[in-house]
């Protein structure tokens, strides 16, 4: 059973995550948002990244995802497929098109919302994980506002 989703307050915030799935092994948009109402009764994220380029949104930019614990209320969660190489370990395994498809996506985002600043999950606070398994706030350090 799907939850009633609650509105987005305001966006500050554009957290990037990973999949963390084997970069050899297709996840496909069904599983991702099963993933997400399995464990949250929603789907998680706004956008998907696919290893092809493609984007696909999944939420409106109008409601809450449930990707990052105590931010959920003022940021959009862009998800790429991948994060974990082909034996398991967590690793940035996005494809050059994966790569300069995100990238294209923040721009068109920061564009929206200018005073909003990328950020990977693991760089929140409490955040144990590795993803999305790069540091999405200095790559990206050009797209951040000033």
């Amino acid at each position: 059973m799907t939850k009633e989703l609650k509105p987005l307050k305001k966006v500050s915030l554009l957290v990037v995550h990973c999949t963390a799935t084997k970069c050899n092994r297709p996840f496909s948009v069904e599983n991702l948002i099963a993933c997400g109402e399995a464990k949250f009764g929603q789907c998680s994220y706004h956008y998907y990244v696919r290893r092809d380029g493609e984007i696909i949104p999944l939420l409106s930019e109008m409601v809450q995802g449930v990707h990052a614990r105590h931010y959920n209320h003022c940021s959009l969660g862009i998800v790429y497929e991948g994060g974990l190489n082909e034996k398991g370990k967590a690793i940035d395994t996005r494809t050059e098109v994966q790569k300069h498809a995100l990238y294209e996506l923040l721009k068109d985002l920061t564009e929206e919302y200018p005073s909003a600043r990328i950020v990977g999950h693991c760089e929140l606070p409490h955040v144990a994980k590795a993803c999305p398994c790069f540091i999405p706030s200095t790559e990206y350090a050009a797209l951040q506002p000033k």
